[in-house]
């Protein structure tokens, strides 16, 4: 399949779409339980941390723009066998941008690793949407050791090349600077925001609170995570990857601009390829906030796949 033109701005839209529940419901939906050991916020300042439930730990990402809320439904789900680690990234949803944003990926990266070897996590599930997905991804080719299962919500090991399969990071890097430069001059227009939003899901309140944690985000720091999704080329290092991966997609919001559920399809096992235990599954109806659109089919997949896979007890 081809992708269009319009659809890749699609695409890209979604990178830039944020969402969270109103700041009235941010609160986790219980008390949050003790950590393996006291928690020490400035050691990383790229990201904060909730953490809520007991069980074995799980490690939930959120996408660009989002603060970890963007997982309360799913946190309310699971914290009764998890020991759930919601992650929100410093400049994302309104929360404190960090006064350097150079590798701002990296940044993330190397402190969740750090996070996880501090905390004492073993072997964490790590659920992410989007660019949590894409970091999912990269925690466990830089040490395939560090973390448990994955599951992967409609993100690539390289996005920039969804079009062209040829696309090296380095041909990327024009592109991904032009939108840098202007993503980083301020805030998206509200009206732009919403209607990126609505490209992303189907509900309007959560529309309108998507809308909301966008116009809240950084634009420096959404700028240069963008840059470093789009410059960063895991299709062969996923080969590294040692832990079964779930990977949840969407296709259906495109459906208008001539992508069907086969091509889609067939982009994410090309990209996935290399990486040797995955299962890629589709959602029907869903956009690209699976868990939000699909709920149940999202709650459906991944609780099989954690089934088979988690040492979670009842």
């Amino acid at each position: 399949m081809i992708l269009t033109a319009s659809l890749r701005a699609c695409l890209v839209a979604l990178l830039l779409s944020g969402a969270s529940l109103p700041a009235a419901q941010a609160a986790a939906p219980a008390s949050a339980a003790a950590l393996a050991s006291p928690d020490n916020p400035a050691a990383h300042p790229a990201f904060t941390v909730q953490v809520v439930g007991k069980g074995q730990p799980m490690l939930l990402i959120p996408g660009l723009t989002c603060p970890g809320a963007v997982w309360n439904e799913t946190v309310a789900h699971y914290q009764k066998q998890y020991q759930c680690h919601v992650v929100s990234l410093a400049g994302f949803g309104g929360t404190p941008a960090l006064p350097n944003t150079q590798q701002f990926l990296q940044q993330v990266r190397d402190q969740l690793l750090a996070y996880i070897k501090t905390q004492k996590l073993t072997r964490p599930v790590v659920v992410g949407h989007s660019l949590g997905g894409f970091m999912g991804l990269w925690l466990s080719t830089t040490q395939p050791d560090s973390v448990g299962p994955l599951v992967i919500v409609d993100s690539l090991p390289f996005l920039a090349a969804i079009q062209n399969p040829s696309l090296t990071a380095e041909q990327a890097k024009p592109m991904a600077e032009n939108m840098r430069q202007q993503m980083s001059q301020g805030k998206m227009q509200q009206a732009m925001a919403r209607q990126t939003s609505a490209s992303m899901m189907t509900d309007t309140a959560r529309i309108s609170q998507a809308t909301h944690w966008s116009m809240a985000s950084a634009p420096a720091t959404v700028a240069q995570a963008y840059y470093d999704l789009m410059t960063t080329d895991l299709r062969s290092e996923v080969a590294r990857i040692q832990q079964p991966t779930l990977v949840l997609g969407a296709w259906a919001a495109y459906k208008a601009y001539g992508s069907t559920k086969e091509g889609t399809k067939a982009v994410f096992e090309q990209q996935y390829a290399k990486l040797p235990q995955h299962r890629i599954e589709m959602s029907e109806a869903g956009k690209h906030f699976l868990m939000w659109d699909d709920t149940q089919w999202f709650f459906a997949q991944t609780d099989a796949f954690l089934k088979q896979h988690s040492l979670a007890k009842k």
